[in-house]
């Protein structure tokens, strides 16, 4: 499994859920199943930003308790990405899980630099390869 962050110099939270939306999108044109772990008052604008991002494209979705031939499941982060092989944390920690994942994708605003070295350590610690990557224009 390999664990990428990746370094938004953006600062609202809506680019973050919308670069989720660009990974799940990503990741399920790779033929992928996709789980976005987000906090309940996240999910329902990665739920609706799904409908619509990116633009002309709609992602089949479902919250994750709904999911079951989806190739995106919506989850809180207690839930397990049942099925999933990449894994989006929009949540402040560290899944406990990640049994069966291929690919965690960690999403860092300006903002929130220091949760992230500290999430990137958790990760560096249990010996997973790391990936950084730094993006300026993204959209």
């Amino acid at each position: 499994m390999r664990v990428d962050f990746y370094i938004l110099n953006d600062v609202d939270e809506l680019a973050k859920q919308r670069f989720a939306c660009r990974l799940a999108c990503r990741a399920v044109a790779e033929g992928e199943r996709v789980h976005v772990r987000a906090p309940a008052d996240a999910a329902g604008e990665i739920d609706e930003l799904l409908w619509n991002y990116p633009p002309d494209r709609f992602l089949p979705h479902a919250r994750s308790a709904e999911a079951t031939s989806e190739p995106v499941a919506i989850g809180a982060p207690d839930e397990t990405p049942n099925g999933a092989g990449v894994l989006v944390n929009l949540a402040s920690d560290v899944p406990e899980s990640l049994a069966k994942l291929t690919r965690v994708s960690e999403i860092v605003l300006a903002t929130e630099r220091s949760a992230g070295r500290a999430k990137y350590r958790h990760y560096r610690e249990r010996g997973y390869p790391l990936f950084h990557h730094e993006l300026d224009d993204w959209e």
